[in-house]
This record gives structure tokens, sequence and C-alpha cells, in this order.
């Protein structure tokens, strides 16, 4: 065996580095529904329940390197950081066996973007404009959550169903990264089509994903691509060039609002191409002329904030729950918490919460970082730990989930009775260091049938209140929180 390589054969026989259920107990595997370059994608069944899901086995044959391992890991931990939102593929979870892993995800039965728009030629305007707002949603979206898509194409968008008002979701991050501010990537990854020109010169950040976009909408307007050539690399030269044609049809029938946005999206100066919020903004793109107030905090602030409104036994059962969940499901947190925690002593100060949150754009007040540092530093000692920053900015959809609900619940429930006295409660906020002087407040406010204990209803409906929000709205912080789990 040649140097080097049985250690890597280590890191094959486990590339989720953690036990995992085998697939086969839980889920039967029937047709195929599609093929890429390291796996196949199947039609699967839960046992249990007899639903259908999405299973992407992933060939451990075709992993020849350690990248490859990483890559895998890291599409599952993005998949889980991303986990929720309305036109992101949710992932139910992943296993492995000695020949692949298994990626089950939702099942989107509705077929490819790129399938329809051949289908039509091109779409109406209207058309074109409903699905690039949703596309850039989700573009906007995982920039604030730190993740960077770089292979934004039709093919990587699929309807939930046949239905011609289907959702459209986005199925694959296989190329996708987790960024910090100011970072800069120099490896070409992409396809031909859609790559930004500072990829092909190998500088490039998260606005090459607005360029990605901005081909899909012109597709989408005309049915051909911008940049068209026989080969890769008369593409690639096309690209450098950057050269748009609103001359041939259909594009004198175009309105000159929407060649404008494309323009703005397909502008090769980086720095004066529009961002993910400002193609939102944009007169042609705005649905009903309403505008977004204001760009979506980085994720990390938004769930700060939200944290800070929380009574102390949701933030108990919060912590309850973060410390359940896999280190696949909190990676995108994790790296955060080391961005922000510069002197690497596991904790952060309120000097570095400051300054971290100024990197991710934040232009908060002190009393405002003040606010935050002092709901997240639940244990009250002038610092944020680790487990405390993961559970002040986890991902409020993973609440939603039963199994955490009732892990939490039976946390509180020492004896089982089924219902949280005040005694359990009391308990829960001395063991967590967290003071008891609101319980009587907390359970007046829970205790919907007024019998002085909370049962799991009354649990679930805490838990839930306020984690979705109904839409954007001025002057609201506490909104713009929302929107993101939402």
């Amino acid at each position: 065996m040649a140097p080097g390589r049985e250690s890597f054969s280590a890191h094959l026989a486990c590339v989720l580095q953690r036990p995992a259920e085998n697939l086969k107990d839980l889920y039967i595997l029937r047709r195929q529904l599609g093929q890429g370059q390291f796996g196949t994608t199947y039609l699967c069944v839960e046992k249990a329940t007899g639903k259908e899901y999405a299973c992407k086995a992933i060939s451990k044959r075709k992993l020849i390197a350690q990248e490859d391992i990483e890559d895998v890991r890291r599409e599952i931990q993005i998949l889980h950081h991303l986990s929720g939102h309305p036109n992101i593929v949710n992932i139910k979870g992943a296993y492995e066996d000695t020949t692949h892993v298994y990626l089950v995800m939702e099942l989107c039965a509705g077929g490819e973007l790129f399938d329809r728009i051949v289908k039509r030629g091109h779409y109406s305007e209207r058309q074109a404009r409903d699905l690039i707002r949703t596309i850039m949603h989700v573009v906007e979206t995982c920039h604030v959550h730190g993740v960077m898509h770089r292979d934004l194409k039709p093919e990587n968008f699929l309807f939930a169903s046949p239905e011609e008002e289907a959702p459209l979701k986005t199925i694959d991050f296989g190329l996708s990264v987790f960024f910090k501010p100011g970072d800069v990537f120099r490896d070409v990854v992409g396809s031909p089509y859609y790559v930004a020109p500072e990829v092909l010169r190998k500088r490039y950040g998260i606005q090459a994903d607005v360029w990605s976009a901005g081909v899909i909408l012109y597709i989408l307007l005309s049915g051909v691509p911008p940049f068209w050539a026989e080969t890769d690399q008369g593409i690639f030269e096309q690209v450098l060039k950057g050269h748009l044609d609103f001359e041939s049809h259909p594009w004198p029938k175009i309105s000159d609002s929407a060649k404008d946005l494309v323009r703005n999206m397909l502008n090769p100066v980086i720095a004066q191409r529009f961002t993910a919020y400002q193609v939102l903004c944009h007169p042609w793109i705005q649905q009903d002329g309403v505008a977004p107030d204001h760009p979506l905090d980085p994720a990390i602030l938004s769930r700060m904030k939200q944290f800070t409104a929380m009574n102390k036994m949701k933030k108990i059962a919060l912590r309850v729950i973060a410390e359940r969940l896999t280190e696949e499901e909190i990676a995108g947190l994790k790296e955060t918490f080391q961005m922000i925690d510069t002197d690497s002593s596991g904790s952060i100060t309120f000097e570095e919460l400051k300054i971290g949150l100024q990197k991710l754009g934040s232009r908060l007040m002190d009393e405002e970082i003040q606010k935050i540092m002092e709901a997240a530093d639940v244990d009250k000692n002038g610092t944020i730990d680790y487990g405390e920053f993961i559970t002040a900015t986890l991902n409020l959809n993973k609440i939603e989930r039963e199994e955490n609900l009732l892990a939490a619940f039976a946390y509180f429930d020492k004896d089982g009775s089924g219902s949280i006295s005040k005694q359990e409660l009391q308990q829960a906020c001395v063991d967590h260091n967290v003071g008891d002087a609101e319980i009587e407040q907390i359970i007046s406010e829970i205790d919907q049938n007024n019998d002085g204990s909370i049962d799991y209803t009354e649990f679930v409906a805490m838990m839930r209140k306020g984690n979705r929000g109904a839409g954007r709205k001025r002057n609201s912080l506490l909104n713009d929180a929302l929107m993101i789990e939402s």
C-alpha cells in the first residue's frame, strides 16, 4: 500500500465521523431518480411511516482524495445549517455503510427547472420574475448564513411537485462552502455557462453567486445562455469578454427594467455588481411594488437578538436541544464561534463579540451588544462559552422536530409524570445557574389550563411561539430575525 494510503482508507471507512444507523434498517430503496458525478439518487420509503424521500447514495469508491471526503461532510453540514427554508431541500438524515454514504432528503417530484425551461423555450417576464425572486431569496439566505453556493444553475433547482405553481427547491450543495467576511477563494468550481469571470481569474467571493443567478435570469427571459461557444474554453473566453446580447429575439420585446437588472447582476466589475439584497430591491423584481426594508441581519445576529426575548425555560430547553445535536448539524455555528473567539480561549468576551459582529456587518450600539451578551451568558460569568453560543444561535427550526421537543420536555419532567411542576422548573434553573426569580410568571404565561403545572401540549406551544414570521414589517428587528427562520 502506498504511503499515506492506509490512513486515508481509515478516513474512508468512517466518512461521517460518528456511528451511523444502517439505512436499510429504516428505509426501502426504490427506483433510481438521477445520476451524479459521485453517486446515484433513489426514491426511498421510510419503513416506519411509509413516507417517500429522495436518497442520494454517494459511492465511497469515487471519494479518491481527502478533499472529496471533506466535500461530502461539508455538504451535509451546510444542509443542516440551512434547514427549514421553504426553498431549500430539507435533509432528513445521513447514514453510512461500508460502500456508500447516504443522504436522505425531502422528495421533490416536480422535475428540474432546466427541463421546464427547455420545454417552454423561455418564460414570460412575470414567470421569470417570480422564479428569480425565489432563487435570490435562497442566495440571500445562504449569504447571511455564511454559505456561498458556488454552483447555481437551473439543474440544481427542482419543483416540489408536478403542479404548475409548485415551490422551487434548491437541491445540491456539493460545491458550497462556509465563508467568513473577507474570505477570498481561488479554486475554480462551478459550471461553464454560469461561472463568474472572477472565478476564472481565481480570486472571488460571494458576488460570484449573483453572477450565476444573473445567467439564470438571462436564460429564463430568452431561452439561451448569455455566453455560449462550442467548447468549455470558448465559453470561458466569452464570459471573460462579458458582452451581453440584447439585440436578438426576444430581447427587443423585453422590458428595459428587466434588462437593467440583468446588466447589474452580470456586471463584470465586482464592486458594482448588485448584492442579493439589491436584486430583491430592484423595481422589476419587487412583489406588488414592495421592496424589503433593509438587508437581513447575518443569521448569527438575528438569532442572538431573538434569544434575548426568550424566557428562562425556553433558553434552558434550547440548551438541552443544542447538547444533543450532532457535530454536522452545528458545524456552521462552530466555525463562526471560532472566528469570533480570536484568542481561542473557548469563550467570547464583550470585545470579541463586538468585533465579531462588526465583521458580520453589524452596526449595533454598545448597549445593544451588551444586552445580547447578557442574554447569551446564561451562567453570568461575564463571557459566552461554546455551549452558550450554540444555544443562542441555534437554527430555531430544530425546535420543530418532535424528538427534540420530547427530549427537552423530559429534561424538565424528572419524575416522568407528564407535566412540569414549579419545583422541577426551579431545579432546572438551579442546575443551569440562571436563577428562579421569574418562575411564577413563566408558569402563569405557559399554564393555559391553570392547573399550576406545564403539560407537554403547553410546553410545545411555548417552544413554538414566536418561531415563525408572517412577513417583513418596517422597523421590526424581531420580525427581521424571524424571517430567516420562516
